[in-house]
């Protein structure tokens, strides 16, 4: 992530010259169609609080923030269409041409797709992926400490290269850690991704933006469980929280934006409220008032999960495994997760539309007419959890798992 902090114009030559590297020395090889530019100028759906008029990029309302914050000062982001590489690369470098008063900053992220619907996390602009990629798309945020005061971008130019692999997670199993989640609440208000929250929403919010969904997708999801894994729910990233904003606790040290002594699947909060970490606050500076490290959307924390108060959940990062993924597509609201292959089965719990899942295999159960048909064929998605194939978009009217 290229970050400008301090005042004044920023130019593409100076931001060449400071680019971040992935590995100091190493050799570089250029991809392809490597080079181009993004189009700053229009904004669409899934882009918040920033405006494209009169071909510069910067904050919509200069006085407005996500649901997360609570301070003076605006943000907003652009997601700019994707780009197809000719031949894959690993290394997205960004040059950014911005104007930046004091108290403002610009952040510049990528993602690459690895698969029909798979990305690799956000990452800071130069730093090499895990994975080659096939196509990318850039994340632009603009931000300011002061209400009023807006930064500017004019231009971002990118380039795309391949660098030796570095840091690779190879884990096949997505990552699973106990998390103390509470109740995020704040209906009619907006998320980091531009989704309004209405009432028994089902989404969750994730202290990092490198989880962060695109509105209306479901790239980067949970599955969320009771500690005795009695009820679930599979449910997109759409906001950022609670507490701290660059948290991706769930990541090795190698790869976790701060707090790089903390043990891995350890959020900041827990290590803040329970031993008076970074003096018990969190990244903003806020005194932490419990050890939280995901907040559930109303309808997640009630409907999905039967929750009354707030504790201790088993959280999976499923974009963090591989293997066969399906994306819920429903007409809006959250399908029942069962306990076999019936719709007669014990509900287990929900997965939110948008929810994208992992099939660890399939079996032939009741015959079920969905979104995409009807099919006798039904998904694993979890310990005991399945839900039918028809409500799941794969690719393929065919089993996308083996056999369970």
């Amino acid at each position: 992530m290229i970050r400008i902090k301090k005042a004044g114009r920023v130019t593409a030559a100076v931001l060449a010259a400071g680019a971040v590297t992935a590995l100091a020395g190493a050799p570089a090889e250029a991809a392809t169609n490597a080079t181009w530019t993004a189009d700053v100028s229009t904004v669409d759906y899934d882009d918040v609080n920033v405006t494209g008029a009169g071909g510069s990029l910067t904050l919509a309302d200069a006085a407005w923030h996500r649901t997360a914050q609570v301070f003076a000062g605006s943000e907003g982001s652009l997601i700019t269409a994707e780009h197809a590489l000719g031949s894959p690369a690993n290394r997205v470098s960004a040059q950014l041409s911005a104007d930046t008063p004091q108290g403002t900053a610009v952040d510049v992220e990528v993602r690459g797709r690895t698969g029909a619907d798979d990305w690799t996390e956000w990452t800071p602009a130069g730093t090499a992926f895990k994975t080659a990629v096939s196509a990318v798309q850039a994340r632009i945020s603009l931000h300011s400490d002061t209400d009023g005061v807006r930064p500017s971008v004019r231009g971002v130019a990118f380039s795309a290269d391949r660098v030796p692999q570095v840091n690779a997670l190879a884990a096949t199993a997505a990552l699973t850690y106990k998390i103390f989640g509470t109740r995020e609440g704040l209906t009619g208000h907006t998320t980091a991704n531009g989704h309004v929250i209405t009432s028994r929403d089902h989404f969750v919010a994730l202290p990092s933006g490198r989880g962060l969904s695109p509105k209306a997708s479901g790239s980067y999801s949970v599955r969320v469980c009771k500690t005795d894994n009695s009820r679930c729910e599979y449910a997109p990233v759409w906001d950022v929280g609670p507490w701290n904003t660059k948290d991706d606790y769930w990541n090795p040290a190698s790869v976790r934006y701060e707090y790089k002594d903390l043990p891995q699947g350890q959020p900041e909060a827990y290590a803040a409220y329970h031993n008076g970490y970074n003096g018990g606050k969190d990244d903003l500076g806020y005194k932490v008032g419990n050890p939280a490290g995901i907040d559930l959307a109303d309808g997640v924390f009630y409907d999905g999960l039967g929750m009354s108060d707030n504790g201790n959940l088993n959280v999976t990062y499923l974009w963090t495994g591989t293997g066969p993924t399906g994306t819920v597509k429903t007409a809006g609201d959250p399908m029942n997760v069962r306990a076999s292959a019936s719709t007669s089965a014990a509900v287990k719990g929900l997965a939110a539309n948008y929810a994208k899942v992992n099939i660890e295999c399939y079996v032939l159960g009741d015959s079920v007419t969905g979104t995409f048909g009807t099919s006798t064929i039904w998904d694993r998605i979890g310990p005991n959890n399945y839900v039918s194939d028809t409500y799941l978009q794969t690719g393929s009217d065919e089993p996308v798992a083996p056999l369970c």
